[in-house]
């Protein structure tokens, strides 16, 4: 795993332990400098002169003096490994200092007899690395964006590998996951387990560039990393975190099958109740307050995929009021056609055309056949509400979204009919502008706007009186 570039076989090295300390070509402090070194640096020792030691940096391929106090000299030999391990515990919890600690680390995996190795070791290494990733990706200002790059450039000499994306107009950067897998794989502990699937597992460092095939396949990947983890003896506070992870996994799975018709409906809706039976087992109580923003997103990923648990209905042939009936359009796209009981799929009320999926068992028209709702999900986070209107012009479809930002987190349902026929209850839930909201409102049927809203559906008496008992049964945004 480490590549550091000075020899394994050293029996002795100096790993720097002061951020920016300087490489001289002399051992005086007027001497140029060779080179700025950051914590976790590690130097071949090559000689002594005064209060300098002589050294030689293989990472920048230069010799050259650096003050003692600087450095921390370590044996290599099998018996400093009890010595190097007490270290890299408490580095591990020592924020700022990772990659001093992963230097720590790489020289006790040099020292330790080969047999002796467990997770415990690769446990604080994807600790620290994660943490460093995630440094790295929050906004800083330039002098600590900076030493947290320098940091960034010694774990890679020991190869720890970061990989980049772009969300948001941000960068995004995340551990590959090389110490994690190897604690799956040695002896650990169940938490250690627990703590690199939930690493590995992170939707924020799934690569948004991957193929709905690789995609698939990560995602099935995923959930069978979560599932082999045994909860049985786990801090209820871990358990709660691998089901929020497992139901936005499954969520996600859930769309995707839908988008396989040769998987078939009992796999979708296998998909579907099990992100919901997720959802449901987490311990409210023992929830951590940190946890919050995860418990959020977990309930908008089940939301956005919730009707994939719900049973496919059969419609009539000849529907005696307002029905929707879907057939495969070009290459990977579903039309919906509106239908009465006079127009069937043949000669449509309307029809429009998707490559999101149309989940027909969320069609509800009013009680006037004047307007109908359905809802349809484009990505696996995002599903929108379509509604079909009649008017003086024949009918029409607008769509409404969960949010005017980029689609990336977030659903809008339909919660029931006001009486009259001009308008109608919806529920939002999304992340919007950065910040998790809901909000429950009524909506003008004719131009779809916003007439009242709350964050509780209990404080509009409309919504009180008139939601839908179907739609209270089955979401998530009410918990």
């Amino acid at each position: 795993m480490f590549t550091a570039t000075f020899a394994a076989s050293l029996a002795v090295i100096a790993i720097v332990t002061q951020d920016q300390s300087t490489l001289r070509a002399a051992p005086r402090d007027s001497a140029p400098q060779q080179a700025v070194l950051w914590q976790g640096d590690s130097l071949e020792i090559r000689g002594e002169k005064g209060d300098y030691l002589q050294v030689y940096d293989h990472r920048r391929e230069r010799a050259g003096y650096v003050r003692a106090t600087q450095v921390h000299i370590q044996s290599l030999q099998p018996d400093a490994a009890p010595e190097l391990f007490a270290i890299v515990r408490f580095l591990k919890d020592a924020p700022g200092s990772e990659s001093l600690g992963i230097g720590y680390t790489a020289a006790y995996l040099m020292a330790v007899p080969p047999g002796a190795v467990n997770g415990e070791a690769f446990d604080a290494l994807g600790t620290m690395a994660e943490r460093l990733a995630r440094r790295a990706s929050s906004r800083q200002a330039k002098a600590a964006a900076d030493a947290t790059n320098a940091q960034l450039e010694v774990v890679a000499d020991y190869g720890v590998t970061m990989q980049s994306f772009e969300r948001d107009g941000q960068v995004q950067l995340c551990y590959n996951g090389d110490a994690q897998r190897r604690v799956l794989a040695l002896p650990s502990t169940d938490e250690q387990k627990a703590r690199a699937a939930l690493a590995l597992t992170k939707h924020e460092c799934v690569s948004p560039s991957l193929t709905p095939v690789e995609r698939f396949a990560l995602d099935n990947w995923r959930a069978d990393v979560l599932d082999r983890v045994e909860t049985r003896d786990l801090p209820e506070v871990v358990k709660n975190r691998l089901h929020l992870r497992k139901a936005g996994v499954w969520a996600s799975l859930a769309y995707q099958r839908a988008r396989r018709p040769e998987l078939g409906t009992p796999a979708v809706q296998a998909a579907g109740s099990r992100a919901l039976d997720e959802l449901a087992l987490i311990n409210k109580s023992e929830l951590a307050e940190s946890d919050a923003a995860a418990y959020s997103d977990a309930a908008i990923r089940v939301g956005a995929s919730r009707w994939a648990a719900v049973p496919v209905s059969v419609l009539p042939q000849t529907p005696a009021k307002l029905s929707i009936a879907v057939t495969a359009g070009q290459p990977g796209e579903t039309c919906v056609h509106l239908l009465d009981a006079n127009h069937d799929v043949k000669n449509p009320l309307l029809t429009r055309c998707t490559y999101g999926i149309a989940w027909t068992t969320s069609a509800t028209p009013n009680r006037q056949s004047t307007a109908l709702t359905l809802a349809v999900q484009p990505l696996d986070t995002w599903r929108e509400m379509w509604v079909f209107r009649q008017g003086a012009d024949g009918w029409s479809v607008d769509i409404l979204p969960p949010g005017l930002d980029a689609p990336n987190l977030g659903y809008v349902e339909f919660a029931g009919w006001v009486p009259g026929g001009t308008q109608l209850l919806a529920a939002r839930e999304g992340k919007l502008d950065g910040r998790y909201r809901q909000s429950f409102e009524v909506l003008n049927l004719a131009s779809l706007n916003t007439e009242k809203q709350a964050d509780k559906p209990n404080n509009l008496s409309l919504f009180y009186r008139w939601q839908d008992p179907a739609w209270k049964g089955q979401t998530v945004s009410v918990r």
